[in-house]
């Protein structure tokens, strides 16, 4: 295979994969001329960072055009470790530019795409050394002996960090995709997702409450007792029999105690000018103490345009329904990815979506899935059920959402807990988490 052909199957693995980049860098110096290839063939401007400043001429580590603030793809031939790209990295941000992805023909699969995850970078690869031993083992090139030798071999050569004696430091597997903790650091991604997957982390909880009760004081009761136990509670404020803005200044303080969102499930669905004031204004003032609102797209983008005037400034945040999980819903096709592409045009209010499975591939977008309970089934109104497993393990989401699942429980604490639980550990195995020797 010519270097314009490896080059040209780079420019589209990153065209596929959706990235946006001003600029084009390759790791010196076996990927400079893939990286040149990539420039000249499709008019993009090109920076080249040397190993070491010379000391004459412009004595610059990075030569090209350089606009701080704009963002570089990274071009590499094959990743290990990661200690490559992360050093040129390096380089190119103190010039203020941003690094977000990195394109590389083969990945080794010795924990170089971890590596790099954790630093909230993402790789993409062209091929695997998985994929390229399947290949050769199809075509008869190399015989099963060899093909277990060398995944033996990359197992026992994963790149791990030691201590002060030398001894190998249990670390993650290979991560099947990108942890909460590093889709925390990606850059631009939402102040409020960035805030909520930290939470995540750290509360180790990836479950919504749903809090569909109607009486002030069980709402207050449930956002105390479950508080430990959940990353959002999810309010429909207005069945409330007796609301006050005195409830919602307890409501507010006990999400900052236990460290939770609040997430306000409007369901906005008309014109911009109206769901501008119903955000804003009315006796509910649903701007000023709900952290997370939710929208249909039915209404076109000037449903998210209204929402955002008020939600932007305040740094809120907005899910886009692109999905739901009642019986014969017309949320599907079409209208779905209507619901993606609307999202990704407002990135900077939009950071999820409420939808039965992943439907975006961007980690800076959340996918939160109601109708969630341990048995999967429905109720005699429509409402489907899915368990943890199959929502979190199976259909890529990222938080599930329950309500009467706990709420119908004689120990909703204890119940919370079991869903808490399954939805971790549906979450962790998706990863790929397990520790090795």
């Amino acid at each position: 295979m010519s270097d314009l052909q490896i080059a040209d199957l780079l420019f589209q693995t990153a065209k596929n994969a959706g990235i946006k980049y001003d600029s084009v860098c390759g790791v010196p110096y076996t990927a400079l001329p893939l990286a040149t290839i990539i420039c000249s063939t499709n008019q993009i401007p090109m920076l080249i960072r040397r190993k070491e400043a010379k000391d004459y001429g412009t004595k610059r580590l990075v030569e090209g055009t350089i606009n701080p603030g704009e963002t570089c793809l990274i071009i590499e031939d094959v990743v290990t470790s990661g200690s490559s790209i992360l050093e040129t990295v390096e380089v190119l941000q103190k010039e203020g530019l941003k690094i977000t992805d990195a394109i590389v023909l083969l990945d080794r699969e010795q924990g170089g795409k971890c590596k790099l995850e954790e630093r909230g970078i993402r790789l993409h690869s062209v091929c695997t050394l998985s994929m390229m031993l399947e290949i050769l083992q199809q075509q008869q090139k190399v015989d099963s002996k060899i093909v277990e030798k060398v995944k033996k071999f990359i197992l026992q050569n994963d790149f791990k960090p030691a201590d002060q004696n030398g001894a190998a430091i249990p670390i993650k597997q290979i991560c099947k995709e990108m942890s909460f903790s590093a889709r925390a650091r990606l850059p631009g991604i939402h102040p409020i997702a960035a805030q909520l997957l930290k939470l995540m982390e750290k509360k180790q909880t990836n479950l919504c409450l749903s809090a569909d009760v109607t009486d002030s004081k069980e709402l207050l009761q449930l956002a105390d007792t479950l508080g430990p136990s959940i990353c959002i509670l999810k309010t429909h404020i207005d069945i409330l029999n007796d609301f006050t803005q005195e409830v919602i200044k307890e409501l507010r303080a006990l999400a900052d105690q236990h460290e939770y969102l609040i997430f306000e499930d409007r369901k906005f669905a008309d014109i911009g000018n109206t769901v501008k004031h119903q955000y804003e204004g009315g006796i509910f003032k649903i701007a000023s103490w709900s952290d997370i609102v939710n929208a249909h797209v039915v209404p076109g983008s000037g449903v998210v345009k209204g929402l955002k005037e008020v939600g932007l400034p305040s740094q809120r945040g907005c899910l886009l329904i692109a999905e739901m999980s009642s019986h014969g819903s017309l949320a599907t096709g079409d209208y779905t990815k209507s619901a993606v592409e609307m999202a990704e045009e407002n990135s900077d209010f939009v950071f999820g979506f409420i939808s039965g499975c992943r439907v975006s591939n961007k980690p800076e977008f959340l996918h939160l899935t109601p109708g969630v309970q341990m048995q999967a089934g429905g109720d005699n109104l429509g409402q489907k059920y899915l368990s943890p497993q199959e929502v979190i393990n199976k259909r890529g989401s990222d938080i599930i959402i329950v309500g009467r699942g706990i709420l119908s429980a004689s120990n909703r604490l204890e119940e919370a807990e079991m869903y808490r639980k399954a939805a971790w550990e549906s979450y962790l195995s998706r990863l790929g988490v397990c520790t090795q020797d």
